[in-house]
């Protein structure tokens, strides 16, 4: 299913093509990469409110959009301050409450899938909220990427060859249920122990 099929799989719900968040330490480095690469367009909208992202997700015409906008950022980061006693309940329930509001009013696009670039050297609670607690729900809509092996920056590897790789093999997949399904239930998500019983 991957890019090089020119398949269109978008239950985004967006209008564009087959959505693709793109999320890591070095995510923005990967993006970068992919700026000239054939029926892409590569969107830096990581920084910008999710309603403009969101916009300009829709206005693309590209077969692929992958941008570097974890929308449910917001929600993992309260999760993991939350199992690290740093965050209440009632502080992940408020994130999970603003995150489900904005995609039932379309401020926010549920990408077709996530990306994680080098997921073995991202922070363990950050890599078991996009591998176990989101990825539990479509796995195969969570690819795991690794630029570690190989020639490429000082960093290890080369992030953007890691990029385009999981690009040209991305997997058919059910799409995701819908968010108020499942995010409602993130605070019984336990770090280290989450999709090992589902």
């Amino acid at each position: 299913m991957g890019i090089d099929e020119w398949t269109f799989d978008s239950f985004s719900g967006s209008g564009a093509g087959t959505v693709v968040a793109v999320v890591g330490e070095r995510a923005d480095e990967a993006l970068t990469a992919i700026e000239r690469m054939p029926g892409v367009e590569a969107l830096a909208i990581g920084d910008l409110d999710p309603a403009v992202g969101a916009g300009r997700v829709r206005a693309s015409a590209a077969p692929w959009v992958v941008h570097d906008a974890d929308l449910l950022a917001h929600v993992a980061a309260s999760w993991i301050e939350l199992f690290d006693e740093r965050a209440t309940l009632g502080a992940l329930e408020a994130e999970v409450d603003d995150a489900l509001d904005r995609f039932a009013t379309g401020r926010a696009i549920m990408p077709d899938y996530y990306i994680v670039i080098d997921p073995d050297r991202t922070a363990t609670r950050w890599r078991h909220g996009w591998c176990g607690a989101l990825g539990r729900h479509a796995p195969r809509r969570i690819v795991p990427a690794s630029a570690t092996s190989g020639a490429g920056s000082a960093a290890g590897g080369d992030p953007g060859q890691a990029l385009r790789r999981a690009l040209r093999s991305l997997p058919a997949s059910r799409p995701w249920p819908d968010p108020d399904a499942w995010l409602p239930d993130l605070p019984f998500a336990i770090p280290d122990r989450v999709g090992l019983r589902d």
